[in-house]
């Protein structure tokens, strides 16, 4: 624990003991009572500084207490005032509540358990030492209720201890909840690089695929340049995205001020029998423009992958009452196994972009044949 966050959290207790220590100057009543400042001044220091290494701090301060305790005894005098009966005072005694709390909530149960044994001996063995010196000068021949001093002693390790395990309890479940809020980002994060990657590059790649094989099946068509236009989509993605996790900057694509270009672009791009239908009537922001891009992307991606015989590809985008509604049909018929495989995850990944953005998102087959998607995103 750095000083600032040991200032920021023990100051209470450090103005608490302060008080106390200023008040019972005021009931020393000898001028050699005054060497019980010393060594009170030294255990409340102890007890301020335990968070730091808590176990230490209750050896530290044992060995105080029973120094402190000591030589006041061999002066002859007793700590001012006397709490309960004899020997430890009230600083004392609060510096050792307060130490037994921190050991307790941050040691380990056994270190907590000897550390606590031993702060509780020398309180007693202080309560000891003092009680010539007071039933000496102060009560002669009166013997103390010692069962009103255990039971009151009893209550305040009681407090002590249930203070230190109240705090632990709480510093657990803040901790568990720490550790639910990273795992809960660092999966909204694998989410979203796994949509940037299946989205952006699975795309580029298949028109790289499906350019490749229209090259085998027919040997007279240069499919080289779109191949390395392809290739170079595909890289300056990739670039994007590692952009993204190095810098925390959006992966999406460069959404540009007209969102029905960049649907023109990527019609052109996918090499598909795109026709283009837009209404919009409402600006549509760059945040959801990018993914409205991303929508389109991938559904042109599936129609290649996916479709066969493709002789017309419908793209609708149109926006009423502040929700935009986006729709893309193919006539294609299913070619059974898809260019380059499929994982499964590109409906998956459009539906949680939509659910995101707090729209509705839907996809299916079409009579007699094709394919329909559909997704309704609130503009505002």
């Amino acid at each position: 624990m750095n000083w600032r966050l040991l200032a920021k959290r023990q100051w209470p207790l450090a103005l608490s003991l302060a008080g106390i220590v200023i008040a019972e100057t005021g009931s020393i009543s000898t001028a050699a009572g005054w060497w019980q400042i010393p060594g009170v001044l030294v255990i409340c220091a102890i007890s301020v500084l335990a968070p730091r290494r808590p176990f230490d701090a209750a050896l530290a301060l044992t060995f105080a207490i029973v120094c402190t305790a000591l030589y006041m005894r061999f002066l002859d005098v007793a700590f001012e005032p006397h709490f309960f009966v004899s020997g430890a005072n009230i600083s004392m005694t609060g510096a050792a509540m307060a130490t037994i709390a921190i050991l307790v909530r941050e040691s380990s149960h056994l270190r907590a358990i000897a550390g606590t044994v031993l702060v509780v001996a020398a309180v007693i063995a202080a309560e000891v030492l003092g009680w010539p010196v007071v039933s000496a000068r102060e009560y002669r021949n009166w013997q103390p209720d010692y069962t009103s001093y255990l039971f009151g002693a009893c209550i305040m390790l009681v407090l002590a201890l249930g203070t230190g395990l109240y705090f632990r309890a709480r510093d657990n479940e803040r901790a568990s909840q720490l550790a639910a809020s990273v795992a809960a980002a660092q999966n909204s994060e694998r989410m979203a690089l796994a949509r940037e990657l299946h989205d952006v590059v699975a795309h580029y790649v298949t028109a790289i695929v499906v350019h490749a094989q229209a090259g085998q099946l027919n040997r007279e068509v240069d499919v080289l340049p779109s191949i390395a236009a392809s290739g170079t989509e595909a890289l300056t993605a990739m670039r994007r995205l590692v952009g993204t996790m190095r810098d925390g900057e959006s992966a999406g694509p460069a959404a540009s001020s007209s969102l029905m270009d960049d649907v023109r672009a990527l019609a052109a791009e996918s090499g598909l029998p795109v026709r283009l239908s837009f209404d919009l009537q409402d600006a549509v922001p760059q945040e959801l423009a990018r993914s409205v891009l991303r929508l389109v992307q991938e559904s042109l991606t599936n129609t290649q992958k996916h479709a066969a015989a493709v002789s017309s590809v419908d793209v609708s985008l149109s926006s009423s009452d502040g929700v935009l509604h986006l729709a893309v049909l193919d006539d294609g018929v299913a070619s059974g196994v898809p260019v380059g495989g499929s994982g499964g995850y590109g409906l998956v990944g459009m539906r949680e972009r939509a659910e995101l953005l707090g729209g509705t998102f839907s996809a299916g087959r079409r009579e007699p044949t094709g394919w329909t998607v559909r997704a309704d995103l609130p503009i505002s």
